[in-house]
């Protein structure tokens, strides 16, 4: 009985050390207490209770669940579900968790709150969102807005990735959070302006906020705008200002967030900038897309997103391996998904295996009848690479679905019209025609019906065939659209004019339902049109000039003229004594002095040596200084030379100092066209 005495007293006064360590946070040491009392006590409730919380406050989950397990016979659902559920909540146990919660007897607060956030987890929003709507309408506490964040967060996840056009919560976005998630809903439905205006609100409030408390460094209040950073940075990416959004990537990752999420996104997003460029640096970011944890904190669309950019990186960076490893492993995920299959099927023609591409595709297509369609567009595109036309338009008239679409008619025609094939084109044009009048017919028209589409593929129709010769066939259509519509006079007037190749008298019949040219005229003031703002050019208005203001105009026009003409440079050797050669102007071969050249008189008398050098008789070859050389025909340079009209040597024909320089500058001259002379 003593012993037993002592025990209790032993046991209130651990009790007492286990209150007050709780009061005070120090749940380490309050686990110690209780640790001494499971050894007095070791099927205790309440100190098993104790012992999982203060595990679960010093983040000791595995450890926490383990006990809880252990005990199962003691901690049954009923007193320990929220405890249980939170440890496989936080070991990301997220079906486990699910599933506790559910099988808990009584619906406490607790598991109601973290039933929201496992909802969130499984990305089951619809029923996150209810969850939260009943929290916020039958809870009166501190904690009113957290919860309108989630909630807001749960509307931003909708429209992000499930396309869900997001209602009016009435939040007031008094807090950075709530504009934060409100900008995400936005970005959701494309409203990338005002989504940008709401993430500057955010990191305005976010800025405030943070630094009221004087313990929070600047590095603090950067590392919490890292996550609003990497949404405006996202924005400009998807905006096309990609250089913007790569120096903000690179400055966020610079800070070292601790949220991996954070750093696997933007790494991603520099990659799907990078492209098949700058390969290493995007071979660095992916590295930061495998730290650990990174799967519990990103959605599965983000992480399917980033396993095809690892697959396309490998493609890159000709990696064919692990290419097809990758994207087969999406494929087993994922088997309706399109972009595994074309992964490959991009590998196998980077590797010249078109024929297996294409194989593959039609595989997945007849494998995949609703993804069909943008497969075989991409089979069409191989087609046309490897120059089978005809098989790329056989391909894409099998897809129903486009086969009418006023793109994929255009497609067809311009391809069978580079084939020649005008025929098959024709019946391109007249299914897509017929399908349209059944769909007009099964149509119900309303109060302002839109113009049928098939009456433009008919004019469509009737301008091919005429351009190609199928003048009956055009004649045939056009009569179809002016039954359509009798006062068009453009398609009378195409008609008349394809009759007139074809039957010249129906033409002239037609001809008669034509308006009148007074019905056609149309009442212009062209003085007031010519005059108007936006004018270009301004007709002067026609009339004879009096006698003074022509003299005047005439007077203006002269002294315009002497202002442009200038004068004539004359030769430096200019001899105003000396009579100009009347022939100067014509070229030396047409002047009646002109006897040609003598060819191969000075050949064997050319110096040599270096250039400029002189030898001992180059006196000897000069002919102007002998005495019995006979005249020869005037040549520029030769001043010995006597005009077979004049005693005197004319100066145009006289060479100057710097003959060959003078000669380029009036070569020059002709070239621009001056009028030189005197």
């Amino acid at each position: 009985k003593m012993a037993s005495a002592g025990g209790v007293g032993s046991a209130a006064a651990l009790w007492s050390e286990v209150n007050r360590c709780g009061q005070n946070g120090d749940f380490a040491r309050a686990l110690k207490s209780v640790n001494k009392i499971l050894q007095i006590s070791k099927d205790d409730v309440t100190a098993l209770q104790c012992k999982v919380v203060c595990l679960i406050q010093n983040g000791n989950f595995k450890e926490a669940l383990s006990v809880i397990n252990t005990h199962t016979k003691v901690l049954t659902s009923d007193v320990i579900a929220f405890e249980k559920a939170y440890c496989e909540y936080r070991l990301n146990r997220i079906e486990n968790a699910l599933k506790t919660i559910q099988s808990a007897s009584q619906q406490t607060d607790k598991l109601k709150e973290l039933y929201g956030q496992v909802l969130y987890r499984l990305e089951r929003y619809d029923d996150c969102l209810a969850a939260y709507r009943d929290l916020i309408r039958n809870s009166q506490d501190e904690y009113e807005e957290e919860r309108k964040t989630n909630l807001s967060a749960v509307v931003a996840a909708q429209s992000t990735w499930e396309k869900v056009m997001p209602e009016d919560l009435g939040l007031r976005e008094a807090t950075y959070e709530l504009c934060y998630n409100s900008a995400c809903a936005l970005i959701g439905q494309g409203k990338l302006n005002e989504a940008m205006k709401k993430l500057q609100k955010a990191e305005e409030l976010c800025r405030q906020s943070l630094s009221e408390d004087s313990d929070v460094t600047e590095e603090d209040i950067e590392a919490e705008l890292a996550i609003i950073h990497g949404q405006m940075a996202y924005i400009m990416q998807l905006q096309g200002r990609t250089e913007d959004a790569l120096q903000l990537y690179n400055q966020i990752i610079k800070l070292k967030p601790t949220d991996v999420g954070l750093l696997a996104v933007i790494a991603n997003n520099i990659i799907t900038i990078n492209k098949d460029q700058n390969v290493f640096d995007s071979k660095k970011k992916v590295k930061l897309t495998n730290a650990e944890g990174v799967e519990h904190k990103l959605s599965k669309k983000q992480l399917q997103a980033i396993e095809f950019n690892k697959a396309l990186l490998a493609m890159y960076t000709n990696q064919a391996d692990q290419c097809r490893k990758l994207s087969a492993s999406l494929q087993s995920q994922s088997p309706e998904h399109l972009l595994p299959v074309l992964i490959q099927a991009a590998q196998l023609c980077r590797e010249k295996q078109h024929a297996k591409a294409v194989t593959l595709l039609q595989d997945f297509a007849d494998q995949h009848p609703a993804n069909a369609a943008e497969i075989k567009l991409t089979m069409a595109q191989l087609k046309i690479a490897q120059g089978s036309i005809t098989k790329a338009c056989m391909i894409l008239r099998s897809i129903e679905e486009l086969q009418h679409k006023p793109g994929m008619v255009s497609a067809l025609v311009t391809m069978y019209s580079h084939e020649e094939d005008i025929d098959s084109a024709i019946e391109v044009f007249t299914q897509a025609i017929q399908w349209y009048q059944q769909f007009q017919a099964s149509q119900t028209r309303g109060a302002n019906p839109k113009p049928p589409v098939h009456l433009s593929l008919i004019r469509e129709a009737a301008n091919f065939k005429l351009k190609h010769g199928r003048k009956k066939e055009a004649i045939s259509d056009l009569e179809e659209l002016w039954k359509q519509n009798p006062k068009d006079v453009h398609t009378l007037a195409q008609l008349i004019s394809a009759y007139s190749l074809v039957d010249p008298e129906k033409a002239k019949v037609l001809s008669k339902h034509l308006p009148s040219s007074d019905t056609m005229s149309l009442k212009v003031d062209v003085d007031a049109l010519e005059n108007s703002h936006g004018a270009t050019y301004v007709r002067k208005k026609a009339g004879k000039l009096t006698g003074d203001s022509q003299q005047k105009e005439q007077g203006q026009g002269d002294v315009k003229k002497k202002k442009k003409k200038k004068k004539g440079k004359l030769p430096k050797n200019y001899d105003p004594k000396v009579t100009p050669d009347p022939e100067r102007w014509l070229p030396m071969r047409e002047r009646s002095y002109y006897r040609g050249r003598k060819k191969g008189k000075k050949k064997d008398q050319v110096g040599k040596g270096t250039q400029g050098s002189t030898t001992a008789g180059s006196s000897e070859l000069d002919a102007s200084k002998t005495a019995s050389s006979p005249p020869t025909s005037p040549r520029p340079g030769s001043a010995a030379a006597v005009s077979a009209t004049s005693n005197v040597i004319p100066p145009r024909h006289q060479k100057p100092a710097g003959a060959p320089a003078t000669k380029k500058k009036q070569q020059q001259k002709k070239k621009k066209g001056a009028k030189g002379g005197w």
